[in-house]
């Protein structure tokens, strides 16, 4: 079920905290409600596929039992590596088997079947914050001695698909506090102001730049050959989608988490607004950032090590988080990108040269547009092909561009590409908004900071939004971020 289906606005959603409410004010046991939360996001999760209903819940008892052994026993190493190792094989064999018997059968020249894995949904981002709850209860940071309140932790649908990826002791005490258990209109407008906000720029925004970006990155992965302004069209649009795309579902999350007077942390902060590397990955997925930063760079020593020792474990970070967000070359390559471009960040601030502002954000801003070029690219020559088509001239002239027709499990059908100049000003005109869109603050984190009474404005957006919405018509898509 998708936050942008009409079968989530208008059905699933109201019942879900409707009744919520309703259990929660006729019956004195606070158990029930979150019986409710729990049943009600497991059936979100197992709309998508139902059997994969098997594999959260058994996650959750392994976690559950491993986590309450940590918690009464701190210090107990071999049980932490048992839990933190079975998450780990739990993802990478879905994630990165057939990616490894395709590599192994290219190098060896063998022939291993395939096991075909389909993906199940969220499983990076439940794997990745039950990791978070075991080393926690390792540390005696947090103990969880209910089975329903963790199971609540991972399963609570606002984050469950994408995140933000969330600790256990900044969203379970919400849950405890008797005061959240009520209705609260406050957080009731402010949730739904966020999430029509959130709405707007995934339907609105970053679903009209998909129908640029996807067509150009679909013909140099076909071997077409493109042009100078069909590249860099292709790949802005693409470089705004993400943000939009993610963004959006994160602001979603929040208002939506808000709805049941939870606060989910901000996971964006006009992240293309950065003048270094490092600021923008403090800026962008910030939840993701915090836990590498917490799981993997600390403990591999941090910056308390010597200065080669500190540059491979930025660089190990930066390259493990490439990894995590899929199997393929593509994210390999993306991940050595950002850890190459943090090393030498770090190199440079040693100098003590401090670029201007403005050309530290022209720096960053190309660098992790031209990153994402191969992020989104599913073969390397057509990440190839779009670099060079960037920053060659030959071909200045208004593009044709080439008719090519997304697969059938894709959204939208490419249209013929701009064979008018008319064609040209429209995405023109949609690249120019995005940037307008990425140089203000995100709007979640100015909303949940602002001080005075936005109703009337926040009814102002819910209109407009809305009705931006429903001329989408059946067009919704899926987020980007549901595939990692």
């Amino acid at each position: 079920m998708l936050f942008n289906a009409p079968i989530f606005l208008f059905v699933f959603l109201p019942i879900v905290v409707a009744i919520y409410y309703l259990l929660n004010s006729i019956s004195k046991n606070v158990l029930i409600g979150k019986v409710w939360l729990i049943l009600g996001s497991l059936f979100f999760y197992g709309y998508f596929n139902p059997s994969y209903l098997v594999l959260i819940l058994g996650s959750l008892v392994f976690n559950f039992i491993i986590g309450q052994y940590l918690g009464k026993k701190t210090g107990n190493k071999p049980v932490l590596y048992l839990g933190v190792i079975s998450n780990l094989l739990l993802l990478g064999y879905y994630k990165y088997f057939d990616f490894f018997i395709v590599n192994i059968n290219q190098l060896t020249g063998s022939d291993f079947a395939l096991q075909r894995l389909i993906l199940p949904l969220a499983i990076s981002f439940f794997t990745f914050q039950q990791i978070s709850f075991l080393v926690d209860a390792y540390k005696g940071k947090c103990k969880e001695q209910d089975f329903l309140d963790y199971s609540l932790f991972v399963t609570f649908f606002p984050q469950l698909i994408a995140g933000p990826i969330v600790h256990h002791s900044e969203m379970m005490p919400q849950f405890a506090e008797s005061k959240n258990q009520s209705f609260h209109y406050n957080n009731f407008i402010h949730g739904i102001i966020i999430f029509v906000i959130g709405l707007g720029k995934k339907v609105i925004i970053a679903d009209a730049l998909a129908q640029y970006a996807d067509p150009v990155f679909n013909a140099a992965d076909a071997g077409a050959k493109l042009g100078f302004i069909e590249g860099w069209l292709g790949s802005l649009a693409y470089t705004f989608q993400i943000y939009f795309d993610f963004s959006g579902y994160c602001d979603m999350a929040i208002g939506v988490a808000l709805l049941f007077n939870i606060v989910l942390p901000i996971n964006f902060n006009s992240p293309y607004k950065s003048a270094n590397i490092q600021v923008f990955w403090r800026n962008w997925h910030m939840t993701l950032s915090r836990w590498m930063r917490d799981y993997i760079y600390i403990p591999l020593g941090g910056g308390r090590c010597s200065e080669k020792r500190v540059l491979l474990n930025v660089f190990a970070t930066a390259f493990i988080s490439g990894i995590w967000h899929g199997a393929g070359w593509n994210f390999v390559l993306w991940g050595t990108f950002h850890g190459g471009a943090l090393i030498i960040h770090r190199l440079w601030s040693k100098l003590n040269r401090p670029l201007p502002k403005w050309l530290g954000i022209f720096i960053t801003f190309m660098f992790v547009h031209v990153a994402w070029v191969f992020f989104r690219a599913v073969s390397f020559a057509g990440a190839i092909e779009i670099v060079k088509s960037m920053f060659s001239i030959e071909n200045l002239s208004t593009p044709k561009f080439i008719e090519y027709y997304q697969t059938a499990t894709d959204l939208f059908v490419a249209p013929k590409y701009f064979e008018s100049i008319q064609g040209l000003y429209w995405v023109v005109i949609a690249v120019i908004i995005s940037f307008a869109g990425i140089w203000s603050m995100d709007l979640a984190q100015k909303f949940l900071k602002y001080k005075k009474n936005p109703y009337f404005l926040g009814s102002l957006l819910f209109l407009f939004l809305f009705i931006g919405f429903i001329s989408m018509g059946s067009k919704y898509s899926a987020f980007i971020y549901f595939n990692f």
